[in-house]
C-alpha cells in the first residue's frame, strides 16, 4: 500500500510542476512580445516596399519636386523589400 501511495504522490507532484500558471503566463507574454515584434518588422518591410513602388509611379514633375531623378527612382524602386 505504501508503494501505491508513493506513486500517486510522485505523479501528482510532477503534473503540478509542469503546469504552474506562472510558467505559462511568462511563456505566453514572451511569445506575445515576439509575435508583436515580428509583426512590426514585417509592417516596416511592407511599408518600405509600398514607398518604393510609389517612387516608380511618380511622374517626372513629381520626382523633380522631391529632387530625385528618374534613374535614381528606378534604382530605388527595384530594390528588394528586405534591402
Amino acid at each position: 500500500m505504501n508503494t501505491i501511495a508513493t506513486i500517486r504522490h510522485s505523479s501528482t507532484e510532477l503534473s503540478g510542476q509542469a503546469t504552474r500558471p506562472s510558467d505559462r503566463s511568462g511563456f505566453v507574454s514572451r511569445l506575445v512580445r515576439l509575435v508583436r515584434s515580428l509583426a512590426r518588422w514585417i509592417d516596416s518591410l511592407l511599408d518600405r516596399r509600398r514607398s518604393r513602388l510609389a517612387l516608380l509611379e511618380m511622374t517626372d514633375d513629381q520626382l523633380k519636386d522631391i529632387g530625385v531623378s528618374r534613374c535614381d527612382a528606378h534604382r530605388e524602386g527595384i530594390r528588394p523589400f528586405w534591402d
